[in-house]
């Protein structure tokens, strides 16, 4: 039956099926928190609603940034932040636009998205985003 599915995507939609399972195998981590709910706990201590931080200039669950909320194009409004569904959306689209592959140069890893959450396009470059990495990292264990 693999196969036959594997026949069936492959003449569909190959490359849909493979990012999609390439994205669920850098953004879920089995032996702990998923990246996105570890940045949750970094960022905001898991509260919800429109807690608001970097003197005022983030929004929401995931500590949203106005530009980065642009940059994820997903609609709605800014204020939509506050609700984390809505903020994980953000999140993905804004790792989708960035945390790739051809902008890289090899598969985005889940310290290269915490580290570009916190310090924009180029932040897995970026040495000030290492501390970052290092909390998202150990609520994920």
């Amino acid at each position: 039956m693999f196969i036959l599915l594997r026949k069936e995507f492959k003449v569909k939609c190959p490359r849909t099926i493979v990012a999609l399972l390439l994205l669920l195998v850098i953004v879920t981590n089995v032996s702990g928190k998923d990246l996105v709910d570890a940045i949750h706990a970094v960022e905001t201590g898991g509260r919800i609603g429109p807690i608001r931080g970097d003197n005022d200039l983030a929004l929401g669950p995931l500590q949203i940034h106005r530009g980065c909320w642009e940059d994820a194009n997903i609609g709605g409004n800014y204020s939509q932040c506050a609700d984390l569904e809505y903020s994980k959306r953000v999140f993905y689209a804004y790792m989708k636009r960035y945390a790739t592959k051809k902008r890289l140069g090899r598969i985005p890893t889940n310290e290269d998205m915490a580290r570009i959450w916190n310090g924009g396009p180029n932040g897995y470059k970026k040495k000030a985003t290492v501390a970052y990495w290092t909390k998202v990292r150990k609520e994920m264990n």
